[in-house]
């Protein structure tokens, strides 16, 4: 076995400070008497061999022992006392106050601001010591809170760990209050400001993003906004009691630190779920995309089989009732190889796989493909087309943008009423040109209007009207594709409004005439 290590020797201030300090006034001064008085009876018996000088510097070590201890005024008492015992025990004539030399004079004086000196650079420097052991006392309790509130996944902990905290260091009670639309909310129902004086400080903490005080009775509360890197993110209330302001006002400085880790806890684990909600999400769509993917290939195949199995069936000669029958085959064979293409279009938009072909081109003639091309959808829909005179030319991808007008069409085909008109509208504003797809249908549902161009998002759930809600988000891609926005309204019906950016469209120069 390793021999013990020796226990080293106390130190002089270890034994000072087992001694206690005195508690009064009278204390101080017995203490201070006391000191010069065993100087003066440690010295008496060598009063023939030291030199009085010499006597004096012990009677200097007497003061600062009695600074260290007692006090200011203390000190200064003491370094009168041991002056004039000095003069009375240890100066010819001695047990007089009456100094025989001139020299002696000199040296009473020089002890005296000495011992002053002394003893006040000692209880400046016992301040010193004892403001650097709080300094250190108060950085390692803030180093434990900062490792209680790293280990913290949810606010509540941050609360309670702030609140035990405060609670032993600095005999307080706390309230964190998040912010919540320009409001703050308690994370404990049970605590609450008790007044419309301490709310209305809270409230300015958080606007104007400086601390506040309040008072009110016995109360005294320390208002802290918790600032996060964007924005406040919430207020630190601390219920001093009846604690004197002027102290809680020396330690600002420390509760603001203290706000600080509580701010920079709260921010941690807001990026921490947005980072997670966010890979949540990333992983969602790429196995979305993934899954559409496939099945839009997988059954691309026997569907394109189907459908032309259909038309051979539509072309040869077979009873009425079965004309009807191949007829719905082929009508239902067509609408699904629409699903599957926009399934195959969605999948490769969220894939970034398609790259517009853009080309400078008139809104008109895309707009009439589109309704060509849709046929017997618009059947029972006259469209109206209502386009400036001035309309410019677009620099937009011809094939995209049929495939956008054609969705907004149909989409407006199966929920007008029959034989209601579908208006498409076009105007220039902003830099951008402005086109409109409208119906007199029921329009959207008010409480979807900003989900209808989600995936797989319908106006409504349950519903007769074929489709599964992936029109209006390829719409989106499309538009977003082209550098332009969509939105959906309800003006008499719904109403779909996507933009394209104007850009500066070539000159067409007319050519000349020969003579």
């Amino acid at each position: 076995m390793n021999p013990a290590s020796p226990t080293p020797p106390p130190h002089f201030a270890e034994i000072l400070n087992s001694l206690g300090h005195p508690r009064n006034a009278i204390a101080r001064m017995a203490w201070m008497v006391a000191i010069c008085g065993l100087v003066t009876l440690l010295a008496w018996p060598l009063h023939k061999v030291i030199d009085p000088a010499n006597v004096a510097m012990l009677y200097v070590l007497a003061v600062a022992l009695v600074a260290l201890r007692a006090g200011k005024i203390a000190a200064i008492m003491a370094a009168f006392l041991s002056t004039a015992l000095l003069d009375f025990f240890f100066m010819f004539p001695r047990f007089t106050f009456t100094v025989g030399d001139v020299q002696h004079v000199v040296t009473l004086a020089v002890m005296l601001v000495v011992a002053l000196i002394v003893g006040n650079l000692t209880i400046v420097l016992q301040r010193q010591t004892v403001a650097a052991v709080e300094r250190e006392r108060q950085a390692h309790a803030l180093y434990q809170f900062a490792s209680q509130l790293a280990g913290a996944t949810t606010l509540e902990q941050v609360n309670n760990a702030t609140r035990d905290f405060l609670h032993q260091s600095h005999n307080g009670r706390s309230v964190l209050l998040m912010r919540g639309d320009d409001k703050l909310l308690p994370l404990e129902p049970s605590h609450h400001l008790q007044s419309e004086l301490q709310s209305a400080a809270a409230i300015a903490a958080l606007r104007l993003q400086q601390t506040r005080h309040a008072q009110e009775g016995n109360d005294y509360w320390l208002f802290l906004p918790l600032h996060g890197s964007t924005y406040v993110r919430g207020v630190l209330a601390i219920d001093f009691g009846d604690a004197v302001p002027a102290t809680v006002c020396a330690q600002q400085a420390l509760y603001e630190a203290i706000a600080a880790l509580v701010a920079i806890a709260a921010e941690r684990l807001h990026f921490v779920e947005v980072a997670q909600r966010t890979q949540l999400q990333m992983t969602d769509e790429r196995l979305r995309s993934a899954i559409l993917a496939a099945l839009s290939h997988d059954i691309r195949t026997p569907l394109t089989v189907l459908y032309g199995m259909a038309d051979a069936l539509a072309l040869a000669q077979l009873p009425a009732a079965a004309r009807e029958t191949v007829a719905a085959m082929r009508e239902q064979a067509l609408r699904l190889n629409s699903m599957v293409s926009n399934l195959l279009d969605m999948a490769k938009l969220r894939a970034g796989n398609i790259r517009p072909n853009m080309e400078w081109q008139p809104l008109e003639e895309v707009i009439g493909a589109s309704i060509k091309l849709l046929g017997d959808a618009l059947a029972q829909h006259p469209v109206k087309v209502s386009l400036p005179a001035d309309m410019p030319l677009l620099k937009f991808d011809a094939v995209l943008l049929e495939r956008v007008l054609c969705n907004l069409l149909e989409n407006a085909a199966k929920y007008a009423p029959p034989a209601s008109s579908i208006g498409i509208g076009a105007r220039v504003a902003d830099g951008f040109a402005h086109i409109s797809v409208r119906d007199t249908g029921p329009g959207f549902p008010p409480h979807k209007l900003g989900k209808v161009f989600d995936l797989f998002e319908r106006g409504e759930t349950e519903s007769l009207v074929p489709g599964v809600g992936l029109g209006l988000a390829i719409c989106r891609s499309i538009v977003a594709a082209h550098g332009g926005e969509i939105r959906a309204e309800n003006c008499g019906g719904a109403c779909v409004t996507f933009t394209l950016p104007l850009g500066e469209p070539p000159v067409i120069e007319t050519e000349e005439s020969d003579d």
